[in-house]
Parts: C-alpha cells; sequence; structure tokens
C-alpha cells in the first residue's frame, strides 16, 4: 500500500508579486491552483480531448519533434533497461501533430503503448500559441516547453533550473523531495540516464523497500500535490520529482529559468568534473578538498575576502570583464 503523503502547500489567486515576494523566497514547492485556469489552452482541453488536439494542432507548423514510445509491459515506465546500460523506450521524430494522432487512435486501448512528446519548445513548433496562453508569473522572455502523453509515470530527478509546469489537460500526479534527499533516492547510472539527467531507481507508484529500503527516510519528507487542469506547480532547482500522468491524455506546459551564474556555467558541470577529478581521490585527500569547498564556494566560515581590499578584482570577490574570460579560457583549456 502506497504511504499516504502530506500534499504541497496550495496558493490561490496568486500573482507576480505574490510569487516573488511571498513564494519563491521559501525555497520550496508550491501548488498554484488555477494559475492558468483562463488559457483557451486549458478551455478546449477541459471541452473535450478532440477540442484540445483540434486547438494545438492549429498551430503546429510541421517542424519534427522528438517521441517516445514504451512497450505496453513497460506499464508506462519510462525507465533503464533491464541491464542499467541503455533505456526502455525507443526514440523517433514525429510532427506534434502526428503524435496527437498517434494518442487519440490508443486513446481507449486497454493496453497501450506509453506515447510521449517531452520539453518541445512552444516557440519552434508551435508559433502563435504564447501569444494566446501567456505564463502570468514570468518575464516573457522566459521560454516555455511543452510535453504530452497518455499514461505514464517519470521517476524522481531533478532539474537545475527553478520550474513552473502548468496542466493543460488531464491530471499529474507530482511526488517532491528537498534536495538532500539523494542519498535515499537510490540514484541510476549518469552517462545513461534515460531523460538526460540522473534518476531514482524507485517505482513511486509501487516502492520495494526490501530493495531499496532508505526510501522510506525519503518518503518521510516527501510532499505531493495532484495538478488538475489549469493548476501548476513551482518546483525549485534541485527539489527532486516524480510526475505520473494519470489520464489518456496528458498535456503540461512548463517554464524553466535561473539555475546558473553571469558566467554561464553551470553548476552541474562543475559537480561532474568534480566528481571525475575527487571522488576516487584517498579519504585524507577528498576531505582536504571538502576543507577547500567549504571556504571558497560554500563559505562556511563567511566571506573568504573578508580581510582583502574592497576594491580589488579578483575571483574571489568580482571579476572584471577582462578578468573572467581569462578564468573561461584557462578552464575551457584545460578540459581540452
Amino acid at each position: 500500500m502506497t504511504k499516504l503523503l502530506p500534499a504541497v502547500p496550495m496558493w490561490h489567486g496568486v500573482d507576480t508579486d505574490t510569487f516573488q515576494r511571498e513564494i519563491a523566497p521559501l525555497n520550496k514547492p508550491a501548488h498554484l491552483k488555477s494559475l492558468v485556469g483562463h488559457w483557451p489552452a486549458v478551455i478546449n482541453g477541459v471541452r473535450s480531448p478532440l477540442d484540445l488536439a483540434n486547438y494545438l494542432k492549429k498551430f503546429d507548423n510541421g517542424k519534427p519533434t522528438s517521441a517516445v514510445v514504451a512497450d505496453p509491459s513497460a506499464k508506462g515506465r519510462f525507465f533503464y533497461s533491464n541491464d542499467l546500460q541503455g533505456i526502455n523506450f525507443k526514440r523517433a521524430q514525429v510532427t506534434l501533430s502526428i503524435a496527437i494522432d498517434r494518442l487519440l487512435k490508443i486513446f481507449n486501448h486497454a493496453d497501450p503503448y506509453a506515447i510521449a512528446v517531452q520539453a518541445i519548445s512552444i516557440a519552434d513548433t508551435l508559433p502563435g500559441f504564447i501569444e494566446e496562453n501567456s505564463q502570468p508569473l514570468l518575464d516573457e522572455s522566459v521560454p516555455p516547453t511543452l510535453w504530452m502523453s497518455n499514461k505514464s509515470v517519470v521517476a524522481p530527478h531533478y532539474d537545475i533550473f527553478d520550474n513552473i509546469a502548468c496542466v493543460i489537460a488531464g491530471t499529474r500526479k507530482f511526488t517532491v523531495f528537498p534536495p538532500n534527499q539523494i542519498s535515499n533516492l537510490y540514484v541510476g547510472p549518469i552517462l545513461d540516464a534515460p531523460g538526460g539527467v540522473p534518476i531514482s531507481m524507485v517505482d513511486v507508484r509501487q516502492p520495494d523497500l526490501v530493495q531499496f529500503p532508505n526510501y522510506s527516510k525519503a518518503l518521510d519528507v516527501a510532499q505531493e500535490a495532484v495538478l488538475e487542469p489549469g493548476d501548476a506547480i513551482y518546483i525549485p532547482g534541485l527539489w527532486w520529482h516524480a510526475v505520473e500522468s494519470l489520464d489518456k491524455l496528458n498535456v503540461l506546459v512548463n517554464y524553466w529559468w535561473g539555475g546558473t551564474s553571469d558566467n554561464l556555467i553551470s553548476p552541474n558541470d562543475s559537480l561532474l568534473h568534480s566528481m571525475l577529478t575527487i571522488s576516487k581521490l584517498s579519504p585524507s585527500q577528498r576531505q582536504s578538498w571538502r576543507d577547500f569547498f567549504d571556504y571558497y564556494v560554500f563559505q562556511t566560515e563567511g566571506d573568504p575576502a573578508a580581510h582583502l581590499p574592497q576594491d580589488i578584482e579578483d575571483i574571489v570577490t568580482s571579476l572584471s570583464p577582462e578578468q573572467k574570460e581569462r578564468v573561461l579560457s584557462f578552464l575551457s583549456d584545460r578540459l581540452k
């Protein structure tokens, strides 16, 4: 029996000021009730799957998009292959209209293939959609992406960016875990991760606590949100989240932003580099590097430049554009 989890806090009538001043500073997930219930896409989806299909297809410019298909035996779980050296689904390039037609064709099948289109650039694929369905909380420079599927589940994973995900059609269940639960989520191989990011080995629908006993600790601090059409969820960067698409046609639009500093180097890239260079050192060497990271990066002892002149330009204070370019060039050459 699946453990009942507390609900992600729900907010009603959220506007930009409320989001920026009250919700985002908490750095915790928030269920934004009926945030986009006024969107024409949501209204058409509530009417019927066919109405939504026709609405989306009128924007389709025919550009091929990435689709994934899993055998009925996968039970909608897009995951690793049995040997963990690959994936249990196939990829294809189709137009969005073709993907919609295929989802409608198998709509009433008792045991269908799981089909999904994932992270599709709306600006590139559905020109005109944004003008009719605009995000009420974020700057218009933040680009939307579209996700569509029948019943399926995506394992707990994280994004390096902050995320607002808006349900257009169907019902989606989000299960969220704080970043510090990484040690209890049994993360699979990184290089062959199904979605390109590390995912948990645990099936959130039927967790095997014999094989993954520490997952119970993650459940102790987990929350869930069941989103209906028009609802949205805010998920801060690095929060783990599993996503279950519960209906025969599910459509979601999400927005990613933030997650990098102004030098455009992803912290995730730094993590991978550190794993390559530090994780296999001796325990004493790893501890020494932890001391350095704590001092310079995490600044657990305060500002590492506090004893330096305030106007000095350096990597521990602030770099001039020329210095920044020199450091980036140095790192690029070293990585080569």
